[in-house]
């Protein structure tokens, strides 16, 4: 009788298997409680749209108008914000394993070789020495923080191109120079001003202070716009902001781009000099004018398709398909190429609106409509209470008194210095004049929001930009709900008091005479 003798139960061979098979199960377990984490945090974003939603209906069921839905969204989502912060603390794992080695920088990823195998590791971010219990907690808040690259390619196409696609073109272009000026020499003026506040910061480089300008400039005045159009304001004063805030954001993001692209020469490479600044300036020019034309071509390219594919009107669904599918590309389209997503696919809606929209079939027409209005309303409503909850979920908050009060001293001096001097070259040659109390609705109507959210978010990695990104929060909630919130009781007062400021005026007629 032969007799196999087993090998002995804790062996080489034995140890290695039984390292691979406790790894594969924690493998295993960490992706099932991964998927349910990341379920449960979607779920989230979902239930605050929700509660908007229904907080938004009460509201206008009561005709309450101190508050917009944007503000409304960010006070939930600050809330949420609230108890993922201070009121929910995960248990830590009894499988995470410490191990200290010294390296001399961070790698993005790391190889780790266990029982002769290897496995990777991505970084997720510095953790503090001495708090390895909030290791768990950290990586809660993080999966509640998006990568940036969400908000441009997803949800700000769709905000951009209702903007050009909803545009009544009549007003926008009887007011195109007006438009034109505050959008181009307004941004530029402003954000020359909020250079000066990027001294305060203390490590602020030159490049840093322009950029902080641009992002700032952009102006969102949604809040005040839908206001706007449930009173039937002026249609002058409607257009003048509309337009102005549609291209001023367009303005902001080339500008934005353009000073990542200064580059001086010498030792210096964060001084001022006039070459680099010539030069930043040719590629505003030339980036901002190629947007214009890829948005363009793309637009009248959907209008020619439509025109010539005449029995695609015969299948409205592969009609509006191919509509949202040729609009959201031209966004990627310009942003592969090296140019502005944002210009490309605002002046695609707007060639859209003006050619594509008569040629498609009935149905698609509401249908597209409709479409892009309900993405726009989602992504803006997410965008808002994001930026709620952001305050508390974001790890790498730094806030500078000095820089604060300076930044929201140059925001409005800076709205100033863009609204009333430029209003006055402009009366001097227009036949409609633009009335003070046209200037002053103008003025208290620049609110920051999505796109200056956007652009200080997508790159917080020095302290200077960290030090933008929380400054920006803070002016973006105040000049959302104060602002905002402030709105109608000032046009109640030019009502009440019989001030020139007209309410009630149909959007459709021909024209309107300006106070």
């Amino acid at each position: 009788t032969n007799i196999q003798r087993c090998p002995p139960p804790y062996s080489k061979t034995n140890l290695k298997s039984l390292f691979r098979l406790i790894i594969q199960d924690n493998v295993k377990k960490m992706a099932e409680e991964s998927h349910r984490q990341d379920s449960a945090y979607l779920l989230i974003f979902i239930m605050l749209l929700t509660l908007t939603i229904l907080t938004i209906w009460l509201f206008k069921h009561r005709r309450f108008r101190f508050l917009h839905e944007t503000g409304l969204a960010m006070i939930y989502g600050l809330l949420v914000g609230v108890i993922l912060r201070f009121g929910i603390h995960v248990p830590q794992s009894t499988s995470d394993v410490v191990l200290e080695c010294a390296v001399n920088a961070s790698p993005a990823t790391l190889l780790v070789n266990v029982s002769g195998r290897f496995y990777e590791y991505t970084l997720k971010g510095e953790v503090s020495r001495g708090k390895d219990h909030q290791v768990q907690d950290d990586e809660m808040l993080r999966k509640v923080t998006f990568d940036p690259e969400v908000f441009f390619n997803i949800l700000l196409p769709p905000i951009i191109f209702h903007a050009g696609y909803s545009l009544k073109r009549r007003h926008f272009f009887r007011n195109i120079g007006s438009i034109l000026t505050y959008a181009f020499m307004g941004t530029v003026i402003s954000s020359n001003l909020l250079v000066v506040v990027g001294q305060l910061g203390g490590d602020f480089f030159f490049t840093d202070c322009l950029f902080f300008g641009a992002i700032v400039s952009a102006t969102d005045p949604v809040t005040v716009l839908a206001i706007f159009n449930e009173l039937k304001v002026d249609v002058d004063l409607y257009a003048l902001l509309f337009g102005e805030s549609v291209l001023n954001d367009a303005v902001a993001i080339v500008l934005s781009s353009s000073i990542v692209a200064y580059q001086p020469t010498g030792d210096n490479s964060h001084s001022f000099e006039a070459m680099a600044v010539l030069k930043s300036f040719g590629i505003f020019l030339g980036v901002f004018s190629g947007s214009f034309a890829l948005g363009m071509a793309t637009g009248v390219m959907t209008a020619l398709i439509s025109f010539y594919f005449t029995k695609l009107r015969d299948f409205p669904l592969l009609e509006t398909g191919l509509f949202f599918l040729m609009s959201w590309s031209t966004f990627l389209l310009a942003e592969a190429c090296g140019m502005t997503g944002v210009v490309a696919v605002l002046f695609c809606g707007m060639t859209q609106a003006h050619y594509t929209y008569n040629n498609l079939s009935r149905d698609s027409q509401d249908r597209t409509k409709q479409l892009f209005e309900l993405l726009n309303f989602l992504a803006e409503n997410f965008i808002f209470s994001y930026m709620g909850l952001t305050l508390f979920s974001f790890q790498s908050h730094v806030f500078n008194p000095m820089f604060i009060i300076g930044a929201f001293l140059a925001v409005f001096l800076g709205r100033a210095a863009n609204i009333y001097p430029l209003s006055f070259l402009l009366n001097l040659g227009r036949r409609n004049k633009i009335g003070m109390n046209f200037q002053h609705v103008m003025m208290f109507a620049g609110l920051r929001g999505a796109m200056t959210f956007a652009l200080s978010i997508r790159d917080t990695a020095t302290y200077a930009r960290q030090m933008m990104f929380s400054t920006t929060l803070l002016i973006v909630f105040f000049t959302v709900w104060i602002c905002g919130g402030g709105t109608t009781p000032m046009l109640s007062i030019y009502v009440t008091f019989a001030i020139s400021f007209r309410v009630g005026v149909d959007s459709d007629q021909e024209h309107s005479v300006s106070n």
